[in-house]
């Protein structure tokens, strides 16, 4: 058995004009540093994945071992795995609602623009997943968001009541198949076949283009199973929250809801974080058992809380005494989520892989972490230039000429710089 899953991937987030208009400048740029923050944990575990072909398979990759890289594969597995990418799908479905109500404003048709958007996630994510990362989430979300728009008049409480129920029913799938799995007395032991095949596949990554590719591929099939039955439920869960929340607009004014905030900073950061670290130590401690299976259920039902408790804490950083240095930091990248998540893993594979210095178990969890924070760095940076200069990022401004079937401002309008966090 592998980790929950292979992946933290974000969809295409694009602020929407409807969001602009609604929420107004400093209420975007809090939304925007949320998309940040989120596009910050997804590469702490992404990167995890494509510097070790070992991760997620319950042992160590040969060379990497030791008190510190315990300590780094620990603290990303209690607070970074199976939460971040709860705060980008709960972001979709939130501005999902955004998108209609501005389609409707107009007179215009939402369902085939939407669809258009989903059909250039699709291809995007395929593209990614063969060249770069397996991992990808982009196609999930595209079929995912098919449901989102099927369910789309649906009221704020159905909604709600709806994303609950699938992640109780998911919880307790996990914990019957623990009980089967104990019942059996079966788990426990990694097969050897499964150190073979991570050996095979760290070769085959540091080889030239097509053998990395070679490797994608036949990865594909355990990706693509691991996030129907293991990340979906918790992502479409995510969606309807969103969907709930865009509907009683909910981000409009976070003053209003600070109390709600506190509330959940304080159950994330208990029940939530609690059941991070059952979490991680039965996937690093206890693979292939009765127990790595309750814990997986335990934390379909924990990682929303924490991931929560991230969000309020982004939240109430953004409108408090720090909000210039959280805006500053995080928004510019979360305005440009999809290039910078997809410029992430172009410089993961031209570091890991045999496109550029072929490092995959080259390099402990330690230095890892400092190459992700580096990058993230670089990234919010670049954003923030970029933005300064142009209307949309490169691949935003793609997926939105594709998706409206004309051609977005490549500068802002008037010659003039948007307004600076």
């Amino acid at each position: 058995m592998r980790a929950r899953s292979r992946t933290e991937s974000p969809p295409h987030l694009l602020p929407t004009a409807a969001e602009r208009r609604q929420s107004g400048g400093a209420r975007l740029a809090q939304v925007d540093a949320l998309r940040g923050f989120a596009l910050f944990g997804i590469l702490m575990v992404n990167i995890t994945y494509m510097a070790s072909a070992y991760h997620g398979t319950g042992l160590e990759d040969p060379g990497l071992g030791g008190p510190l890289s315990e300590a780094v594969r620990r603290l990303v597995a209690v607070l970074f795995e199976a939460k971040f990418f709860l705060l980008f799908s709960f972001l979709f479905g939130y501005s999902f609602t955004l998108q209609i109500d501005s389609a409707e404003r107009r007179g215009a048709q939402f369902a085939p623009r939407f669809l258009r958007r989903l059909t250039g996630l699709f291809v995007i994510g395929a593209v990614h997943a063969v060249v770069l990362f397996p991992g990808d989430i982009l196609t999930l979300y595209a079929v995912l968001g098919l449901i989102l728009l099927a369910l789309r008049r649906i009221q704020p409480r159905t909604a709600v009541r709806i994303a609950v129920a699938l992640l109780a029913v998911t919880a307790v799938g996990y914990a019957l198949l623990a009980l089967a799995v104990g019942h059996a007395g079966g788990g426990g032991t990694i097969p050897q076949s499964t150190a073979s095949a991570a050996a095979q596949a760290t070769e085959a990554l540091r080889g030239g283009p097509a053998s990395v590719m070679g490797a994608h591929l036949q990865e594909l099939p355990d990706v693509a199973f691991l996030l129907t039955f293991f990340q979906a439920p918790s992502a479409l869960a995510a969606f309807l929250l969103g969907l709930a929340a865009g509907r009683r607009r909910a981000l409009a004014d976070i003053d209003r809801h600070l109390k709600l905030l506190r509330r959940l900073q304080w159950a994330g950061f208990t029940v939530g974080l609690l059941g991070g670290i059952v979490y991680a130590d039965a996937s690093l401690n206890h693979p292939e058992t009765a127990y790595q299976l309750f814990a997986m259920g335990l934390d379909v039902i924990t990682a929303p809380l924490l991931a929560a408790a991230y969000a309020a804490t982004v939240l109430r950083l953004a409108r408090g005494r720090y909000r210039r240095a959280v805006v500053t930091t995080l928004a510019p990248a979360g305005r440009m989520s999809l290039t910078n998540y997809l410029g992430q893993s172009l410089v993961c594979a031209l570091l890991f892989t045999g496109f550029g210095a072929a490092l995959v178990g080259r390099i402990a969890p330690v230095g890892v972490a400092a190459i992700a924070l580096t990058l993230f760095a670089a990234q919010a940076v670049a954003s923030r230039w970029w933005l300064r200069h142009h209307t949309y990022g490169p691949l935003e401004w793609l997926l939105r000429a594709w998706t409206t079937l004309s051609i977005p401002p490549w500068h802002p309008q008037g010659g003039t710089r948007p307004p600076r966090p």
